[in-house]
């Protein structure tokens, strides 16, 4: 019995010296891996606050887009540090990457849906072909933009409706944006009866179209007859106006022509189709029948 506790106590007694040995080894390794995780912190914080600045002076950078790439900034060097301290105590930092490597594909594999929204997003924040408070058109989608994100854009419908749209379906579609530039041309097309006056025509929607102070003098509006229809002269008022007035404008100077057609006699032709009735000559068979 005393030698089997004398036996213990040895045991315990290098036990407690292999551990102070480990202590005295690694004592250096472990405060310096606390240092460089400090450090690390520090540094990514400032990364991230000078990256943040450096993208804030760049004329018309987008705000999320800022703060994401900022923060991806930030974590990249945690990271970067985060691998140097494992170096210290002997890990095999080749095999972590492998297995953050492998594991970022099976992620980017199960969200491949939403990693498209994020690339997509960045690349509407990066490129601008619309911005908020601009009216686009895309595929089905038509509104005014209210807010980009990484993920989705927010759209106001024309009838008010709130519409959620994945950013990756406005990237991999057509945009016709309404609001970017800041004139646009209408061409206002109406028929007219082909017995009434081209000329006066014309001349009335000049008139109309000079006379409204939204229409811009040039380039100037100019009419002509634009096709010969099935029941009507098309004649058709060309002219350029400033983007916020361009719908308004258009209302307005439709009305009007139709107020002034009417007061000079100028008629607005419906559709109406010219039917000649030929009568059938009666077979010879029935005129034989008749006659016997």
């Amino acid at each position: 019995m005393d030698f089997s506790t004398e036996n213990m106590i040895q045991a315990l007694e290098a036990a407690l010296r292999e551990a102070g040995a480990l202590a005295a080894n690694y004592s250096f390794s472990i405060l310096g891996a606390v240092i460089l995780l400090v450090v690390g912190l520090i540094v990514a914080r400032g990364v991230e606050k000078w990256s943040y600045r450096l993208f804030g002076q760049i004329r018309g950078f987008d705000e999320t887009l800022r703060r994401f790439l900022s923060k991806g900034l930030r974590y990249t060097v945690l990271v970067l540090f985060l691998v140097t301290v494992l170096a210290q105590f002997g890990v095999q930092t080749a095999s972590i990457i492998a297995a953050l490597g492998a594991a970022g594909l099976a992620i980017g594999l199960a969200l491949q849906g939403t990693l498209q929204n994020i690339a997509a997003g960045i690349m509407l924040l990066v490129l601008r072909p619309f911005r908020v408070g601009e009216f686009i058109t895309a595929g089905s989608i038509s509104g005014t933009v209210v807010e980009i994100g990484l993920f989705a854009t927010e759209i106001k419908m024309l009838d008010g409706v709130y519409l959620f749209a994945p950013n990756s379906e406005l990237w991999n579609t057509a945009v016709t944006n309404y609001s970017r530039n800041p004139q646009r041309r209408y061409d206002l097309t109406i028929g007219i009866g082909y017995g009434d006056d081209i000329d006066l025509a014309k001349t009335l929607m000049l008139e109309l179209a000079n006379g409204d102070d939204r229409v811009l003098s040039e380039p100037a509006p100019e009419a002509f007859v634009v096709e010969l229809g099935d029941s009507a002269v098309n004649v058709t008022c060309r002219y350029w106006t400033m983007t916020s007035n361009w719908w308004q404008t258009r209302l307005d100077l439709t009305k009007a022509a139709k107020l002034a057609f009417d007061k000079n006699g100028i008629s607005i032709p419906f559709p109406q189709r010219d039917i000649h009735y030929i009568p059938t000559q009666p077979s010879r068979k029935r005129t034989r029948a008749k006659a016997g």
